[in-house]
């Protein structure tokens, strides 16, 4: 009996200490061995603008090209049958490139935390009385065409097929193989077995929004002639990629105003007290009281006068209150002004000194305010101080601001793009797609865990985007290398992501050292 209570009791000990060994002693994860799929990553050659490139902080350099997304995908490639991968690595770290000898692209921004916001290197270096180092990157020195990586900064779609664009952008003009290539032409010198073709008209849209809207730089029409128009280029693009045999990733156009280049600046950053608040309200009464009167004496009847006056009388509080923007005139608003609504952007290079003085307000000189004087006194003003005061409107010029109109274009062209992009994706199985456009919408709004980070799209402190408002990190640009891998798993059958064979956060910067050598 006894002999038996004793042989139950260490039968007891037995399993509480099998319990204890599987608290201390884990069982081992075995990842899966890595395995290619169907895709051959023997030659990866990347295509695209400035993302594919490693552009960011407003610059192009060797640190940072060496962590584009491109580059990290060709590491994990190099374990599943990759081969050699080689970029056009620009001479240093300033960022800056020079045309015979001139600066064309200045110096790259760098931060520090005792300086508000983003600085060029050069001002921040000389401002420590440091040495200033040069730009050694010459665009007319040619060295060679032989790379993989052909992420030109600055390209649109069409431009990638566009005979002679090595005339017109430094960065390609570097590696042209003639004056007349294309860079697909170049591209598939290469003979790719996998490529990537990233962010093919986001230029297209960005270029626009990046000039407000102003005219000075129109997005790229959906349909139009061939080599011009996105949706014929970009079909020309895949097909022609994909013609030897080559599978490949593609992604589709983000929202280009969701990046801290257009959220940064709020629109509501005029702060008044009551008594200017006040003033201003005092002064728009007057311009709509003397602008009616300019109506009636063009013969407009006084109700009709009074009623389409009455859009410039616009209130403002103590607080915040949105900045008075400049639109196009037009018979519903002839004066061509008007205050900002709550959904409208401004852009991050907006002089914001100047917003401090007046700008996005009112300019009263000694001459408006005397003017405002006779209006109090229940005086007349002539026409021609009537028009001063009107003139002292001193809206937001159209090239520092996405209005409605504008922005409703980009998205209207993002979304035409897009849907062009499903389809090539939905009609060829040797495609994958990254959701770009979805990505950076995560970014912009929750965030998106990465390795015990979690990186959004504010301007410095979010992680993901660098300091120029637009471009990714190099920790950015690792996180895009594995949305990458993810795509190229669910496609083609590899396993990067389940055996471990991805980027890590820790391995890339997020901000760049200003002594970078």
């Amino acid at each position: 009996m006894n002999i038996r209570h004793i042989s139950l009791f260490v039968l007891a000990l037995g399993f509480f200490a099998c319990d204890e060994d599987d608290k201390i002693l884990p069982e081992e994860v075995i990842l899966p061995e890595l395995t290619a799929g169907s895709a051959d990553f023997s030659n990866y050659i990347a295509v695209g603008a400035s993302f594919t490139s490693g552009f960011t902080d407003g610059g192009l350099f060797k640190a940072a090209q060496e962590n584009s997304f491109p580059n990290t995908l060709s590491k994990e490639f190099a374990k599943a049958g990759g081969g050699t991968f080689t970029q056009p690595l620009m001479n240093d770290n300033t960022g800056g490139i020079l045309v015979g000898g001139t600066v064309v692209r200045g110096y790259r921004f760098i931060f520090n935390s005792a300086i508000p916001g983003p600085q060029p290197l050069d001002a921040f270096l000389t401002g420590l009385g440091a040495p200033v180092p040069p730009i050694t990157t010459e665009a007319g020195v040619s060295i060679g065409s032989d790379f993989n990586n052909f992420g030109i900064p600055g390209a649109k779609s069409w431009h990638l097929v566009t005979p002679g664009y090595a005339g017109l952008n430094p960065f390609y003009a570097r590696v042209a193989s003639a004056p007349t290539a294309t860079v697909l032409e170049d591209a598939m010198a290469q003979n790719p077995t996998f490529f990537t073709l990233s962010e093919i008209g986001g230029n297209d849209v960005l270029g626009y929004a990046l000039s407000g809207g102003d005219g000075s730089n129109l997005i790229t029409p959906s349909a139009g002639p061939v080599g011009v128009g996105f949706d014929e280029t970009f079909n020309n693009l895949v097909t022609t990629l994909t013609s030897g045999g080559a599978k490949g990733v593609v992604t589709n156009v983000p929202y280009v105003t969701d990046l801290p280049h257009f959220t940064t600046v709020p629109n509501n950053a005029l702060v008044l007290d009551a008594s200017t608040a006040a003033q201003l309200t005092g002064f728009f009464q007057a311009v709509a009281g003397i602008f009616t009167q300019v109506l009636i004496g063009q013969m407009v009847p006084p109700a009709q006068a009074q009623a389409l006056a009455a859009q410039y009388a616009i209130p403002f509080s103590a607080g915040a209150n949105r900045w008075i923007i400049d639109v196009p005139v037009t018979p519903t608003n002839p004066l061509g002004f008007r205050q900002m609504t709550e959904d409208e952007l401004l852009v991050l290079t907006i002089d914001q000194g100047a917003l401090a003085q007046g700008y996005g307000s009112v300019a009263l000189t000694p001459e408006v305010l005397q003017v405002l004087g006779i209006l109090q006194t229940g005086g007349t003003p002539t026409p021609q101080q009537g028009a001063l005061v009107i003139g002292a409107v001193n809206g937001i010029d159209d090239g520092d601001a996405l209005d409605s109109d504008e922005l409703l274009e980009i998205k209207t062209a993002t979304d035409a793009y897009n849907a062009t992009i499903a389809d090539v994706v939905n009609s060829n199985d040797n495609i994958a797609l990254v959701d770009l456009n979805g990505i950076l919408s995560e970014l912009a709004s929750t965030g998106i865990g990465f390795d015990g980070f979690n990186l959004n799209a504010d301007l410095v402190t979010g992680g993901a985007i660098g300091l120029d408002g637009i471009h990714l990190t190099g920790r950015g640009y690792a996180l895009m290398a594995n949305k990458f891998l993810e795509a190229i798993d669910a496609t083609f059958g590899s396993n990067f992501i389940e055996s471990g064979n991805v980027a890590k956060a820790n391995d890339y910067p997020t901000n760049y050292s200003p002594t970078l050598q």
